[in-house]
């Protein structure tokens, strides 16, 4: 994970205390989960952005090599098809930084995720 001399308290921290290079990626990463979930709450959880309404959505991290992006296993259980090309785990996929990040796709996991939220059985419960 990224971290600096201070640790960051909010997503504009988290992303200015990246590496410069990857700081537009999770900027477009950022905009992209506050468009498909709009309202939701932004904070740091588990030292990542987090974004949540009644439960934690998603979250993220910015390494390296990759940005780790953390949704339930049952998101990635139900875009297995549209992740084949990442590296996935059970409730994680990574995405390349040499490829463009695929913001269409990482928009509908977060609706979808939005959507599973409502119910009262979804994981990650504040």
């Amino acid at each position: 994970m990224l971290t600096k001399k201070l640790k960051p308290t909010t997503i504009k921290e988290y992303i200015e205390a990246a590496p410069v290079e990857i700081q537009s990626r999770l900027l477009q990463l950022h905009e992209c989960i506050t468009k498909a979930a709009p309202g939701a709450e932004e904070g740091l959880k588990w030292s990542m952005p987090a974004y949540s309404y009644k439960r934690i959505l998603v979250t993220f991290a910015g390494f390296k090599n990759h940005i780790g992006f953390y949704p339930t296993p049952s998101v990635i259980k139900a875009f297995e098809k549209q992740l084949e090309k990442y590296k996935t785990a059970e409730s994680s996929v990574q995405f390349p930084h040499d490829e463009k990040l695929p913001l269409s796709l990482i928009e509908k996991m977060v609706k979808f995720r939005v959507k599973e939220s409502l119910m009262d059985d979804a994981k990650w419960k504040l």
